[in-house]
């Protein structure tokens, strides 16, 4: 069954986010967590460690590095598992139960390209 609908945001709430492609360049499990890996994120004239939870949820985490992706990059800096994240990644799936994919470019873009 799908979720409803949120609340209606109005342009100026969605233009706030700001969401651009970075290259993922890897992968580690976050020590003392079974469900955080600390990702290395290459935005071209910057570079971000975000946390996701991506344990369990791949069989090899490993399989999307070298993958471009979407990621909100301000978001305020968050502390997990004595981690500091610096964003989020956007993935496609997991709000609805089943099994998350990247939300990524159809085909390849610059680093630091902004969406929207």
């Amino acid at each position: 069954m799908s979720k409803p609908i949120k609340e209606n945001i109005n342009f100026e709430d969605l233009s706030k986010i700001d969401v651009r492609v970075g290259t993922i360049e890897s992968v580690e499990n976050v020590e003392g967590s079974n469900k955080l890996v600390k990702l290395q994120v290459d935005f071209g004239d910057f570079n971000r460690q975000i946390l996701v939870g991506m344990q369990g949820e791949r069989e090899n985490p490993q399989e999307i590095v070298g993958e471009q992706a979407l990621f909100v990059v301000n978001l305020a800096p968050k502390k997990m598992a004595g981690e500091i994240s610096e964003g989020m990644l956007f993935d496609i799936g997991y709000e609805s139960g089943i099994t998350p994919v990247l939300a990524q470019p159809e085909k390849p873009v610059p680093n630091g390209t902004i969406a929207g």
